[in-house]
């Protein structure tokens, strides 16, 4: 069922696309910070933001030396900033690592998020605030609106009806089916990603996200403790869990870090809607006056949602895009 999204997928990831959409995503990348602390001080969520960037380990010369000339053509290409480290440099930031680490590069421009779940509640506080309402509704009786004295979209919500001239569709891997129903081919794709929390062993202590880059694993400081995430697995959207990288990867962690006890009762499972360029689908949709789409951000959710909420608002609203939001088309795959 997936073969042919991974064929397209393959064929984006040949080096002239890679570079391609790597320059198509940057104006995002580099705006998402600084649209994500502006919206945190609204929120009165700044307290939520570590400012520590985050470090790749290495346990290998030869691996320390492949990565470090990824990271000079990132740097020289897009303005990545690295630093090299040694063991005793690895140690003075992470004192608690462990597993004969060769070395790492320590990516100091990253933010992280100690807490997804309080952000999110802190913004949509934020937005309640402004005067936005939360509607509970099926999407996919989503219509146009004709017995209103102005063209636009309703949608039937338990308060009653709910009608606007625009409406923006932001229904992640769920909006496939319904953009196909408005004539829109959108190849969605999920990568799938398991997460644990653990408890550190002693006086143990995590001070920024940890990318075992030989075992492809991420260890990050969170409030509910250290958080084991996997790689992707690729399956669709709604099928059975199967947490298997993440029984792989946690006795591998465990050589890296002191993790104790687990403190979830099962594994976290997110579906993060992928189209084959690794883009997101941002703008209005062919043919559908007054309605938009902002969906398929892959792994970049959290990243990128205040940034391109502030794209699809400008769109929307008639203002001016801080970037030509072109590369992001919602036709660009042609018709449902």
């Amino acid at each position: 069922a997936l073969l042919p999204w991974l064929a397209r997928y393959f064929w984006n990831s040949s080096e002239r696309r890679f570079h391609a959409i790597a320059s198509a995503n940057a104006p995002l990348i580099a705006r998402c910070l600084v649209t994500h602390r502006k919206l945190m001080a609204e929120a009165g969520a700044e307290h939520l933001l570590s400012d520590r960037g985050y470090l790749r380990v290495v346990r290998d010369t030869e691996d320390m030396a492949a990565e470090e000339a990824v990271q000079q053509d990132a740097k020289a290409r897009y303005g990545v900033e690295y630093e090299v480290c040694n063991p005793d440099r690895l140690a003075e930031l992470e004192p608690h690592l462990a597993g004969n680490l060769v070395g790492g590069f320590l990516m100091p421009q990253p933010a992280s998020i100690f807490d997804p779940l309080a952000l999110t509640e802190a913004y949509l506080a934020l937005f309640r605030r402004r005067g936005g309402r939360l509607a509970t509704a099926d999407a996919t009786l989503l219509a146009r609106d004709v017995a209103g004295d102005l063209p636009g979209w309703s949608v039937a919500t338990a308060e009653g009806a709910l009608s606007a001239r625009d409406a923006v569709l932001c229904l992640g891997p769920w909006s496939r089916d319904l953009l196909k129903s408005f004539g829109v081919n959108a190849p969605l794709a999920t990568k799938r990603g398991y997460h644990m929390h653990f408890a550190a062993e002693g006086n143990a202590v995590l001070n920024r996200p940890v990318l075992d880059l030989d075992n492809g694993y991420v260890l990050a400081p969170m409030t509910k403790g250290v958080r084991l995430t996997t790689g992707a697995e690729f399956a669709t959207r709604d099928r059975p869990a199967t947490p298997r990288q993440l029984e792989m990867v946690t006795p591998k962690a465990r050589q890296l870090f002191p993790l104790g006890a687990k403190r979830d009762a099962g594994p976290w499972l997110g579906a993060r809607p992928c189209f084959p360029d690794m883009l997101p689908m941002v703008g209005p949709v062919p043919g559908r006056a007054g309605l938009w789409a902002n969906l398929g951000h892959h792994h970049l959710g959290l990243t990128l949602g205040p940034v391109t909420g502030e794209l699809i608002a400008a769109m929307v609203t008639g203002a001016a895009p801080f970037t030509d939001p072109q590369p992001y088309r919602v036709g660009r795959f042609g018709r449902g």
